[in-house]
């Protein structure tokens, strides 16, 4: 029996201890011959094989294609922060003020306004379409002075940083569709995520953190599920998709040392895994294997660099003043904002918030209240706190939903209480940092926020905006994929020109 490294001679070089007889006689046996004789069908193995050289031949195209692309790099934004407020926000009660709605209460949403669009199954068999104004009043503020609700007080001192994009559409009607077109490109699952992308496209700027975290507020309604697909990798490279970073004793999982096993034991394994894997790779040629490699390798580097980041003890007092205090409370949207900006400062190339809770087809003054005090002095406090430390200028900050609400209430309507529907057609969402113009307003509804009336903006459309800040033509970054050479914005998607400075 041959000898493991434990009892070899300690005075070789770790890497010289590996090369045991173990290994050489497991890499004999994948040779031709033995894969051939040992298969049950010779001519099934001989496809097999035929098979996995496509795919190596398909994944050294894509690193060619990857190649040539990133020589065209040129960004404005070296990374992203992206709070993704699930469930859809109502407009009506943030940012597209529409005062001609106060003297409607009640009334009927006009036929003419609707255009026989399509209605969600929860209010399609509705007698009437009662309209519901915002309880909420609204101001104008900054040098710009924005109309902001006054829901949002935090966000409304930094309005002036801020660029709304009122005319966002989607033919998306439901939550889960909705959510996962705006995360891929796509209303099916199975594609990359959008931080996928941008990692598979961009690479890492911090060698010890993953280019694409994901953080899940623990303390918002979960009224709508999240699922991990919306941060996967699809069929790019298992390397790139998003890694959930939790609040807790273990904030990603399975990265600590089993009890008894110490750093030594670990990287001692992981080069035998190592030499395994490549073993196994010239052998199959199956891409998978070196991104297997790289996810241990990080795994492991990570042991020193994730507990570090994830400390705050040591911000100053005034920091968690800023960003309010649901910021002490790991795992809320307040502390990951601020772990946002840790990570941001790390170079993390692709940071995602979700923030769950804002599906209201109910009782929408009490919910909508709730959220905006959850996430409105945080997501402020992130806007100054980029800036002051000079981050925002080549920081890009998204916040926004999968769609918007609906003017008219579901259901029961009184002076008090309303609901909302999802609403596809119309919505805002805003950007603010490098790129975009800053203390500026884009696109146009109608008075009803019903229909977009100027500068329409397909999700496509931002997705390539977004790609584009980050120096990415949409058109140009693509993976090819069972014979078809895919991209985020699917065959769509324009560069949105007039939100850009």
């Amino acid at each position: 029996m041959t000898s493991s490294p434990h009892h070899d001679d300690p005075g070789r070089p770790f890497a010289a201890r590996l090369q045991t007889p173990d290994l050489a006689a497991l890499n004999q046996t994948l040779d031709r011959r033995n894969f051939l004789r040992r298969t049950a069908s010779g001519l099934g193995g001989l496809a097999l094989g035929s098979l996995l050289g496509n795919q190596a031949a398909g994944a050294s195209a894509n690193e060619q294609a990857l190649d040539a692309f990133r020589q065209r790099v040129a960004p404005r934004a070296k990374r992203v922060v992206y709070l993704f407020m699930a469930g859809g926000p109502s407009q009506f009660e943030t940012f597209d003020y529409k005062p001609r709605l106060i003297n409607m209460l009640g009334k009927s949403l006009p036929d003419s306004v609707r255009q026989g669009q399509r209605l969600t199954g929860m209010s399609a068999n509705q007698a009437a379409l009662p309209i519901a104004p915002s309880l909420y009043k609204f101001a104008q503020h900054g040098k710009t002075r924005t109309w902001v609700s006054e829901l949002l007080p935090y966000t409304a001192q930094v309005v002036d940083e801020l660029c709304l994009v009122k005319s966002l559409y989607t033919e998306q009607i439901n939550h889960d569709p909705a959510i996962t077109f705006f995360q891929t490109g796509h209303q099916l699952p199975g594609r990359p995520s959008i931080g996928s992308w941008v990692s598979y496209g961009l690479g890492s700027e911090n060698q010890n953190l993953p280019a694409f975290i994901v953080l899940v507020s623990k303390n918002a309604s979960k009224d709508q599920p999240l699922y991990a697909r919306l941060w996967g990798n699809g069929f790019l490279p298992s390397e790139y998709q998003g890694v959930q970073f939790r609040a807790g004793k273990d904030p990603v999982l399975f990265l600590n040392n089993p009890e008894g096993y110490d750093g030594a034991d670990r990287e001692e394994m992981l080069t035998y895994l190592t030499q395994l894997n490549q073993l196994q790779n010239e052998s199959w040629g199956d891409p998978e294997v070196n991104a297997r490699i790289s996810q241990y390798e990080m795994a492991f580097r990570m042991q020193t660099s994730v507990p570090e980041v994830m400390d705050t003890s040591t911000e100053p007092d005034e920091v968690f003043e800023l960003y309010g205090p649901d910021s002490r409370d790991k795992g809320t949207y307040a502390a990951n904002c601020l772990l946002a900006r840790k990570l941001l400062e790390k170079d993390v190339r692709f940071v995602q918030l979700y923030h769950q809770g804002w599906d209201h087809h109910g009782s929408l003054p009490k919910g909508m209240k709730n959220q905006c005090q959850q996430v409105d002095q945080a997501t402020a406090g992130l806007i100054v706190d980029l800036k002051r430390r000079g981050l925002l200028d080549d920081t890009l900050v998204v916040w926004g939903g999968e769609f918007g609400r609906t003017v008219y209430s579901q259901g029961r309507l009184t002076t008090t209480d309303y609901g909302r529907d999802h609403h596809p057609r119309c919505f805002t969402m805003w950007m603010a940092g490098a790129g975009v113009k800053a203390g500026f307003s884009y696109g146009q509804t109608d008075d009803f926020s019903y229909n977009v009336v100027k500068d329409p903006v397909h999700v496509h459309d931002f997705q390539a905006t977004l790609l584009h800040l980050m120096g990415i033509d949409h058109e140009q970054l693509t993976y090819k994929y069972q014979g078809r050479r895919f991209r985020l914005t699917d065959v769509e998607g324009k560069l949105v020109k007039g939100i850009l400075t």
